[in-house]
């Protein structure tokens, strides 16, 4: 490998680093959401329940809350790889590293990013239409603003796509030889459970 093929890779090293980086903090922002998802859940039972006084804008706002969990940890659980794949032929003894970079090169470039373009591009008209409408929720005392969670869908597949550009650049410098460098996050946080 020449010197140039190195320093390219230790570039996009760093531009994955800062990509998987983002990635760890968006992840753990979202996960406060759970926290105040389950404090309004609790809320409003209490409240429907004990008080006999529910809101339909409660409700509207613990689904929302529940849509922003799943969207935004997204591209958080693909950088983890905790999400969901056919484990059969991945974790067979027989696939080594460098085949397993393979199928993560394979599968981000063929399937991952066409598919978040793809949602991207037909999720925009959606939340243009729902903002030039003003829409809001169709029940009395619903939420207004409804495009604000319909922007999280493109939003979403925006964030996947970026973490798919660092599996793309950490699959290939495994392919290419060179180690994976771990990101500064993930490396800090495995140490300071290992120590």
């Amino acid at each position: 490998m020449t010197i140039e093929n190195k320093n390219g890779l230790a570039r996009l090293g760093r531009l994955a680093n800062g990509i998987e980086c983002f990635g760890e903090w968006s992840g753990r922002c979202v996960s406060w959401l759970t926290l105040a998802l389950v404090l309004l859940v609790s809320y409003d039972v209490t409240m429907r329940y004990l008080f006999q006084d529910g809101s339909v804008a409660l409700q509207e706002l613990e689904w929302h809350l529940f849509a922003l969990i799943f969207l935004l940890g997204a591209a958080y659980t693909l950088k983890h790889d905790e999400h969901v794949r056919v484990d059969l032929i991945y974790h067979a003894r027989w696939m080594s590293e460098r085949r397993r970079a393979w199928v993560d090169l394979f599968g981000t470039l063929f399937f991952l990013l066409p598919f978040c373009i793809l949602i991207i591009v037909s999720a925009w008209p959606f939340v243009a239409n729902s903002y030039e409408l003003n829409e809001h929720s169709p029940d009395p005392g619903g939420l207004p603003y409804r495009y604000l969670i319909k922007m999280m869908i493109p939003l979403c597949f925006v964030l996947l796509a970026v973490q798919g550009i660092a599996i793309i650049i950490r699959s290939v410098q495994k392919i290419s030889g060179g180690k994976a460098e771990p990101d500064a996050v993930s490396h800090k946080v495995s140490q300071e459970q290992d120590g």
